[in-house]
């Protein structure tokens, strides 16, 4: 038998039935009689399995047999301990914060063979308690990331990203230099016809807002910017840069951005890096203010630009900004 477990509802799974999503985490013929029993919970409440999961939420899956996959998992293997090992930034025992590398995926899928949901078993603390992803990043995109072990903190944590009680910064490189130097953007996200690929939607898309603040410029090659995602979105800070500032972040491929820069050596990765959050610690009157510094693949293009790779400004503690919509811009 397997322990319980109280998954968190990401933003790519919201609005799905529980009775399909549940079969993607358990075996088919258990879901109706688990879901009947009343033994399935979402945010600790029965509920019949036609109901619409929302992001936030917690869903609690009971102890179920599982049968042997016919396909053998992931091995943990010595360097990946030591590589995880070093992505710790944080760990009071519950809340654990990881500087995740560029290229690693936080959950698997097509043409993933090794992800961080299959290193988490190396987090497991002394009692065998396993941290929980309480939401994700992009494979390319690199930096902090938030896992906790109690369901109780699970819940909390899944609830203030849900409502926005979360500071997030990241830093990117865009080019060109955007038209204004700081700004709010609000611009809707949906599914393009290419499947990898979002796209702005205005009328069928979901709700997306991200404030950005240039740091710093060569010229009007290339900008630092820090970015505030206010949403989750998929690629949220991507198409937001590319399609409304039409700066694309340097290196993405998938929305036009520049792979290389004249006369500039520059690493050959997505310049996008979750820098730093700002979290309330559930059930203490105290919040976690944690950065994630930048991997040397980054430090050595920030460098070549000119930036400060260390840079300990907050551009939005104090920052008026303009408002920039899909179809028009005020200063």
């Amino acid at each position: 038998m397997d322990n319980e477990q109280f998954i968190i509802i990401t933003e790519a799974d919201e609005g799905q039935r529980l009775d399909r999503w549940l079969k993607k985490h358990m075996p088919f013929g258990l879901v109706q009689k688990l879901v009947r029993k009343g033994a399935v919970r979402v945010d600790g409440n029965k509920v019949k399995g036609d109901v619409r999961l929302s992001e936030g939420q917690t869903v609690r899956l009971p102890p179920f047999e599982e049968k042997k996959p016919t396909t053998q998992r992931y091995r943990i293997q010595d360097h990946d301990r030591i590589e995880v090992q070093n992505m710790v930034l944080y760990d009071d025992g519950d809340i654990v914060v990881i500087n995740k590398p560029y290229g690693l995926a936080s959950q698997g899928g097509t043409g993933i063979t090794r992800s961080l949901d299959d290193l988490r078993p190396i987090l497991d603390d002394n009692n065998g308690l396993r941290p929980k992803l309480i939401h994700r990043l992009d494979q390319e995109t690199s930096g902090l990331l938030v896992m906790a072990r109690k369901p109780e903190t699970i819940r909390a944590l899944g609830h203030a990203f849900k409502n926005r009680e979360i500071k997030k910064m990241y830093w990117a490189i865009v080019t060109p230099l955007p038209e204004f130097r700081a700004g709010t953007i609000r611009a809707a996200i949906g599914d393009g016809p290419i499947k990898e690929r979002k796209v702005i939607d205005e009328e069928n898309g979901k709700k997306a807002q991200t404030d950005y603040a240039v740091i710093d410029q060569a010229s009007k090659v290339a900008a630092f910017v820090a970015f505030w995602p206010h949403t989750g979105r998929t690629h949220q800070i991507r198409i937001h840069a590319a399609d409304i500032l039409e700066c694309p972040v340097l290196g993405d491929e998938r929305y036009e951005g520049l792979m290389s820069l004249e006369g500039i050596e520059m690493s050959n990765r997505l310049h996008l890096h979750a820098r730093r959050l700002v979290l309330p610690i559930p059930g203490q009157d105290k919040e976690l203010d944690i950065t994630a510094p930048l991997s040397d693949d980054l430090v050595k293009t920030w460098k070549a630009l000119g930036f400060d790779p260390n840079d300990q400004s907050d551009p939005f503690e104090e920052q008026a900004f303009c408002r920039i919509d899909k179809d028009s811009c005020v200063r």
